[in-house]
């Protein structure tokens, strides 16, 4: 075994399986065995592996300047066309962008601005976030606290209260919902519970409401039809900003441009990474309003700076493959595509909401998830992860990578380049596993 300390793993169970080397959507271990990427690694290769334009403009940019930083009045020109790229796209007005490496780093910069800013307006008490149950915002000590995870905190002895973090009901119908109410029900209940508690921690010390437009390692939950504008609005209305965490959704991963135009939200602060490069070089962005970065501006000069940032914050060579990254999805029309991927995947996903062991399918563009429960008439979940974990395993043994995130929930979020035949492939190699799931679950005699 090796020296590393393993993110996000047992670490009494590491390297089980060494990934040598990817060509489009299929990566290789070093026995050969090939393997559909079926969750674009983690959510975040959308031009797949092996991508030529990438790599030269990456390569180019390295001989041209391999690092600057960004410190102290510092600058150089890929950086700026980054950013002016990124806000003309953006539904934030006048935005203004922080880069950061990851998503983690992009949220817990965010936290930063948004104290720093109420401080600057006069209004000190105004730094509560409001986050989800099941939302996943990232592992530093403040992003994780923003997630909504119990296996993220555990141990960890997170200063949850002490960051103010608020927590409000996860938008999952399928699993939170009261006897036979209907989905409007349901968000209809979610919006008084948030209102009260709006009204009980009061509107002026609340900063931002935070959400995944569609929630990724919660169990890719789709929000019901009209929750998001809904609690836009009911924000507005408490001068409460609304935080969109795109890290997953943004940049076609929904069939749009970001998961906040395909769930009918312009949100007021956004978080980028994943897809920003296609992950083939670390990098993240916080976007904020301009109204906030003019109250920010001002408050460094008072003090003479503005003490935050990175070593490698815009990193020029993370900055040229996000900018190659953002012309190839412009130029070959991805996001269309990925709708129209995405429509295909959704209704061969959905031949397996008879199964026996499935509870729910569900999804938007390019990503989706089959929830599988021991009882489905009841829809009751299994008591632990094996199952999932034993499905996760099946799906690697037919030649075939997902992940099993929220218990017993199968995500599938392939590279936006993948072709028909390919989701064909991924949709029969899980039934494979599937089927081999569910007899290894009777012999268990965990259906129930």
């Amino acid at each position: 075994m090796s020296s590393i300390i393993y993110p996000v793993t047992n670490l009494a169970a590491v390297e089980q399986l060494n990934i040598v080397s990817g060509k489009g959507v299929y990566v290789y271990d070093d026995a050969g065995n090939q393997y559909l990427e079926g969750l674009s690694g983690l959510w975040c290769s959308a031009l797949g592996y092996g991508n030529e334009e990438l790599i030269a403009a990456i390569n180019s940019q390295l001989k041209t300047l391999s690092y600057s930083h960004l410190f102290g009045g510092r600058t150089h020109p890929v950086v700026m066309e980054l950013a002016d790229k990124l806000a003309a796209m953006l539904p934030v007005p006048d935005a203004r962008i922080f880069f950061s490496n990851s998503g983690s780093e992009a949220n817990d910069s965010h936290i930063k601005m948004l104290r720093y800013y109420s401080n600057a307006i006069g209004k000190p008490q105004k730094k509560k976030i409001i986050a989800l149950d099941r939302g996943y915002h990232g592992v530093t000590v403040a992003s994780a606290s923003l997630t909504g995870l119990p296996v993220m905190h555990s141990h960890f002895d997170l200063p949850v209260e002490a960051l103010g973090i608020l927590r409000a009901d996860c938008p999952h119908y399928f699993r939170g919902k009261v006897g036979d109410e209907s989905e409007d029900e349901f968000v209809s209940r979610l919006l008084q519970s948030l209102e009260k508690l709006i009204f009980e921690e009061g509107a002026e010390t609340i900063a931002a409401f935070i959400a995944e437009p569609l929630m990724g390692a919660g169990g890719v939950i789709v929000p019901p039809e009209g929750y998001l504008p809904k609690v836009q609005a009911l924000l507005k209305e408490h001068d409460i900003f609304l935080w969109a965490d795109e890290v997953i959704c943004g940049f076609g991963r929904t069939g749009n441009d970001f998961g906040s135009t395909t769930m009918g939200i312009k949100p007021d602060l956004m978080s980028l990474a994943k897809q920003l490069s296609s992950a083939y070089v670390p990098i993240s962005a916080a976007v904020v309003p301009g109204e906030m970065y003019e109250a920010m501006a001002q408050q460094s000069a008072d003090v003479g700076m503005f003490g935050h940032g990175y070593t490698y914050t815009g990193h020029p060579v993370a900055c040229a493959a996000a900018l190659k990254a953002l012309e190839i999805y412009e130029r070959d029309d991805l996001f269309a595509r990925a709708a129209k991927m995405g429509a295909h995947m959704q209704s061969r996903l959905q031949e397996y909401a008879g199964h026996e062991l499935v509870g729910e399918v569900r999804g938007k563009g390019l990503i989706g998830a089959i929830e599988l429960v021991a009882n489905k008439e009841t829809g009751q979940a299994f008591s632990d992860g094996q199952v999932g974990a034993f499905a996760q395993r099946a799906c690697q043994d037919a030649g075939l990578l997902l992940r099993v995130v929220s218990g017993s929930s199968v995500a599938f979020c392939p590279p936006l380049i993948i072709e028909e035949n390919q989701i064909d492939e991924m949709v029969e190699k899980f039934g494979t596993a599937l089927a081999a799931t569910l007899e290894y679950a009777k012999k268990e005699n965990l259906i129930q």
